[in-house]
């Protein structure tokens, strides 16, 4: 029998979640019914009281009845206090039901959970931009259909099959296919000939290689799955996603890109793959102020735009400043000859400066220590993908 921990806000949406964790209790599983609310009292008794979410948040509760600064607060307690439940090996998923408040609340705390544990939001926002609700998370939106306030035939039948869904998660064992250790990669179309090469000789090598494209959420994604500490050793060869973070192109993945590496303490190599672009929309979308700048038509709806010497030089220095914070041992990959595909000699991008300008930045700001590589090659070529997994190889057998 498993244990499936109902959260809720039980002062407005008691009877709704009684009525799942009874459908959790019929399908053979305990429920742990845990309250959230923030005005009034429960109209079910909770296994787990607010106060008992709020002390384990350590944060206080404001005393004036503002639901926007309560939803606020509580979302801030449900994660530390899930957490504590989930390493204490009390409950083995989570199932929860809310309008918009609810809904941030519970997947505030679902996002707090490991990849893998179950976790399933019945939602009245399930069918719209879900980014912010499932963050990089594998949290399952179940839309609600009808408003989650009340029982009738629809919600009855939605909430039973919620139910059984979370239900069924917990029952399925997981066969992880081996016990090899994790090595993370990054990856965009421009660096894809490297990392596949990469990927076989690091298979060979005993590891099992999982691939991420350098796309926002991709690089956010693996972020968070090195942070998790399930991961051996990152193959951080694309590390673009900054070069749209600096100038507020589409496809960034935050100014906390390349940190999970160093508070994760994992092994690694880090490469400056695809910062010679930028990541638009259609040409038209493209800012006024890059007017004048070299673009390159990647697709009909992705304009690339080549990155300046200047931002070059600022990319260089955040990288750096970045790897600087690494506790495992780490290496610098530089392809000295063309860090894109496109960036090679006789190709649209190619920039000398701009590539000298990067490098240098990156050599003039990282700490005395830090092994640097550089390949007099371009990023795709067998010499770099090589040099790279023997780098790697290396910190991970320190």
């Amino acid at each position: 029998m498993a244990t499936i921990a109902v959260i809720g806000t039980l002062d407005s949406k008691g009877a709704e979640h009684g009525f799942i964790a009874e459908e959790i209790r019929r399908g053979g599983h305990q429920p742990l019914l845990i309250d959230v609310g923030t005005l009034g009292e429960p109209t079910v008794q909770p296994d787990y009281t607010r106060e008992d979410v709020i002390t384990a948040g350590g944060i206080d509760f404001p005393e004036a009845e503002d639901r926007g600064e309560r939803v606020v607060a509580m979302a801030s307690a449900v994660p530390v206090f899930l957490k504590k439940l989930c390493d204490e090996g009390k409950i083995d998923g989570v199932i929860s039901l809310g309008g918009g408040g609810g809904t941030a609340i519970a997947t505030a705390g679902m996002r707090a959970l490991p990849v893998g544990f179950p976790k399933l939001m019945v939602s009245t926002l399930a069918s719209g931009n879900t980014a912010h609700y499932v963050g990089t998370k594998d949290i399952v939106m179940f839309p609600s259909i009808v408003d989650v306030a009340g029982l009738n035939q629809i919600s009855r039948t939605i909430f039973t099959r919620a139910a059984g869904a979370i239900c069924g998660m917990v029952e399925k064992k997981v066969e992880s296919g081996g016990d090899k250790p994790l090595i993370v990669a990054s990856m965009f179309g421009n660096t894809t000939e490297c990392v596949d090469a990469a990927r076989e000789m690091l298979e060979d090598a005993g590891y099992e290689v999982l691939v991420f494209h350098a796309t926002g959420t991709g690089g956010r994604t693996m972020e968070s799955l090195i942070e998790s500490g399930m991961v051996a050793g990152v193959f951080d060869v694309t590390t673009t996603e900054w070069a749209d973070e600096l100038t507020g192109a589409t496809l960034s993945a935050g100014p906390e890109r390349l940190d999970a590496t160093g508070k994760a303490g994992v092994p690694a190599i880090v490469a400056p793959g695809c910062l010679d672009m930028a990541n638009f929309g259609e040409r038209e979308t493209v800012p006024e102020q890059f007017e004048g700048r070299n673009f390159y038509i990647h697709n009909p709806q992705v304009t690339l735009m080549r990155t300046s010497p200047e931002e070059c030089a600022q990319l260089g220095k955040i990288l750096a400043e970045k790897v600087n914070a690494y506790t495992a041992p780490v290496t610098v990959m530089l392809p000295t000859k063309g860090i894109s595909v496109i960036s090679a000699e006789g190709q649209p991008f190619h920039d000398p400066e701009a590539d000298a300008a990067l490098f240098q930045a990156i050599k003039d700001n990282l700490s005395d220590g830090i092994e640097v590589i550089e390949v007099d090659a371009t990023i795709n070529s067998p010499e770099f993908s090589t040099a790279c997994v023997q780098a790697l190889l290396n910190n991970l057998k320190s």
